[in-house]
């Protein structure tokens, strides 16, 4: 599937940094990239919505990564998925009188042009997940044969669900708990409330998660190898990142909410498929909220990249403002937010606003302000850190505002106003 155009990167003079990254199944800073290239996984929409400035937020954090790899001399290659056939989309479209292939292709329509829009560095591998299917079933029946996954009984279905069972699938590289650091209770508790079914009869565990929906009534299904029916949630990205990438990935990427149990269970999934690790490390972006409550579909305190774009709102406003904050701390949105990016952009361009290819010979004062922003983006993806340095250079004038124009869009993805 296509994904999108690719933003204009200008090159700076000199090399950048490769930067230290939060690991949060370490809970320490590592630089996760071997040799000069890396691999990147970020987990994609279910396009029951238009992008909200929670996946935004998130999309900016791996794009910036991907620039400061880039900036450094590591060549990257990205995938990304597309959950177009699940339980909130099926649901959505029913609620909307719509076909549920209908809502997902024009939520991922839109979901592109909004990528487009804050100039996110497009995937190498956009999946849609229907796309994927038969892949995925062939990947969940390997996993019965080798004993991993097991069947339970199913009233209501043709056939019966495939579980994966947590215990089968220890093994060198995972086991419970691996990934989240969390304990049985707080799993149990997350999964409860994050598209898990402890309470489900028949499981060898309570946490053992679905692999294969058998077919039910009016659901979309297709006939594979592990039976009539649609994937788990878990083991699709666990296939459509390893096929795209191999594994271990060198860095599977997503929002907080995403470490348990999505991407614990996709590596209980990716390690016993491979087998391998599923990823050198894991990176994980805090919530956006809007006063006081984190910002999701099922509460309904959207704010949409796409409204705010109809209503004349630049779209480097929106990266600048999502950017002021550090990727992994919560944050929340108000207008006076973009009111700052606004103010801050104005500042920028002006001071900035010699728009000549940088020269390979920086002199003295730019060269170190470059070095700090290098420095700041180094260090776990700091763009407040960087934002502060670039306010102070702003300042205070510099000896080739040409330079620090180039590293606001190829560093941060910020186009300044000519």
């Amino acid at each position: 599937m296509p994904s999108w155009t690719s933003p204009h990167i200008p090159v700076l003079p000199g090399v950048g940094l490769r930067p230290r990254l939060h690991d949060t199944a370490r809970d320490a800073l590592v630089d996760p990239v071997e040799g000069d290239t890396a691999t990147l996984y970020v987990c994609g929409i279910t396009p029951y919505d238009a992008t909200h400035l929670g996946h935004a937020a998130t999309y900016l954090a791996f794009d910036v990564l991907r620039r400061v790899w880039q900036d450094a001399g590591v060549d990257v290659t990205a995938a990304q998925n597309v959950t177009d056939v699940d339980d909130p989309l099926l649901e959505r479209a029913e609620q909307r009188g719509l076909d549920w292939r209908e809502l997902a292709e024009s939520q991922t329509r839109l979901y592109r042009e909004d990528m487009t829009a804050l100039g996110v560095i497009p995937p190498e591998h956009f999946v849609r997940v229907t796309d994927a299917v038969q892949r995925i079933a062939d990947a969940a029946a390997e996993l019965e044969r080798a004993g991993i996954g097991y069947r339970v009984a199913t009233d209501d279905a043709d056939g019966d669900d495939l579980y994966l069972s947590v215990d089968a699938a220890r093994n060198a590289y995972w086991h419970l708990g691996a990934t989240s650091r969390l304990d049985l209770g707080e799993m149990i508790r997350l999964s409860a409330e994050r598209g898990g079914d402890p309470q489900r009869e028949g499981k060898r565990h309570v946490l053992d998660p679905l692999l294969w929906r058998a077919a039910r009534e009016g659901e979309p299904s297709w006939t594979t190898a592990a039976g009539h029916g649609r994937p788990g949630w878990h083991v699709e990205c666990a296939v459509i990142a390893t096929e795209a990438l191999g594994a271990p990935v060198t860095v599977q990427g997503g929002g907080s909410d995403l470490v348990f149990p999505h991407h614990e269970l996709s590596a209980a999934h990716a390690s016993n498929l491979t087998p391998a690790p599923f990823a050198a490390a894991y990176l994980h972006t805090g919530m956006v909220g809007l006063d006081g409550e984190k910002m999701s579909k099922s509460l309904g305190n959207l704010v949409l990249v796409s409204e705010l774009r109809a209503a004349g709102v630049a779209p480097a406003l929106i990266r600048l403002a999502l950017l002021e904050r550090h990727y992994r701390a919560d944050q929340d949105w108000s207008d006076a937010r973009l009111d700052s990016a606004r103010d801050r952009s104005a500042r920028w361009s002006v001071a900035f606003r010699t728009a000549e290819r940088a020269s390979p010979t920086l002199p003295a004062a730019v060269e170190t302000t470059l070095r700090s922003v290098r420095e700041a983006l180094a260090d776990d993806l700091d763009t407040p850190r960087a934002l502060a340095i670039l306010d102070e250079a702003a300042e205070r004038g510099t000896d080739d505002t040409g330079v620090l124009r180039h590293a606001v869009l190829a560093l941060l993805g910020v186009a300044l106003p000519s």
